[in-house]
């Protein structure tokens, strides 16, 4: 059904209500000659008369009685359908469908996620990690998290801040194995690399060399796919690694990892929160990307200093 076929039958079905076609038009808050027009396209479509007309009054024909008593009670179904979808776009319940990439969302929206919970408990949170780009329309995705540019046309994207990718070790691996001093001496040392699940290949690492960014290559001694493995062993002294701020900074911060080879520090990458259109997000969907930016944008937790990564450097 058009939207102009369900004009004309709304307009229909409230002159047979209110016994005139200006009240019928009032009530739709149209002009009396659109409401005439409507009226006059539903019987050229239907091929009958629907009233009988006087300059003083209308009343229906048999045919537009029988269509009255069987097109009303749908309509009045359709109108409540359409009044309980406009309410609940502006109820704070129902389900929340997230996606991010695992390397990432743990740290950064893990807080996010534990106060929205709190603010609004009616809100079922489905979070989906998930290093692939996927369909957000056949997943049903609301919000999302994603490292450099948009998964699919038609989205919103909000920048939120530089993703800093900090060569790290643990102070135990440099007094045992010493600091490298450059790209070049990497080759001498541990070095463990991300292997990625989706094709198992492993991931090089993504420096900066002057103004441009290459990819740097390692021949790693440990590898995984899963970023806390990798982390612990960091931790443990045994390997060096390419870490993202969010897992790093604080462990830089506290003394528990010590960054290296600062000016070949990357931060090529941002991380945006993708949408679909703001204004036709229901109410729970809105206050979550909110938060998220608010939280998140330029959030000095997941940023480190140049002040800060040159003081952690030499206090090793």
């Amino acid at each position: 059904m058009s939207i102009n076929e369900l004009r004309s039958i709304t307009t229909f079905v409230r002159t047979a209500e209110l016994g005139s076609l200006s009240k019928a038009a009032e009530a739709q808050q149209i002009s009396p000659q659109a409401a005439s027009k409507a009226l006059g396209q539903l019987e050229q479509y239907l091929g009958v008369r629907l009233f009988h007309r006087t300059t003083r009054s209308m009343s229906l024909t048999e045919e537009g009685q029988r269509f009255l008593e069987a097109v009303q009670p749908s309509l009045i179904g359709f109108q409540q359908a359409l009044t309980t979808v406009r309410q609940s776009k502006d109820e704070l319940s129902g389900p929340l469908r997230i996606v991010g990439p695992r390397t990432t969302l743990h740290a950064v929206i893990g807080p996010v996620m534990d106060e929205y919970c709190r603010l609004y408990p009616e809100v079922q949170m489905d979070v989906q990690l998930d290093d692939r780009i996927g369909n957000w329309v056949e997943d049903r995705i609301d919000v999302g998290f994603r490292l450099g540019n948009s998964p699919q046309e038609g989205l919103v994207a909000r920048r939120l801040f530089p993703m800093q990718l900090i060569i790290c070790a643990a102070p135990s691996y440099i007094r045992k194995y010493g600091m490298p001093q450059s790209l070049y001496e990497l080759g001498a040392h541990r070095c463990s690399a991300f292997r990625r699940a989706s094709d198992g290949r492993v991931v090089p690492w993504r420096v900066r060399v002057g103004d441009s960014m290459q990819d740097q290559p390692v021949n790693p001694v440990f590898c995984t796919n899963d970023e806390t493995i990798e982390l612990r062993a960091v931790l443990a002294g045994e390997v060096i690694a390419q870490l993202a701020a969010p897992t790093a900074a604080h462990l830089i911060r506290s003394g528990q990892l010590v960054p290296i080879l600062l000016e070949n520090m990357a931060d090529h990458y941002s991380l945006f929160v993708y949408y679909g259109s703001r204004a036709a997000q229901p109410a729970r969907v809105r206050r979550f990307i909110d938060l998220a930016v608010d939280r998140l944008t330029d959030s000095p937790d997941f940023l480190l200093s140049q002040e800060e990564l040159s003081l952690a450097c030499h206090r090793s």
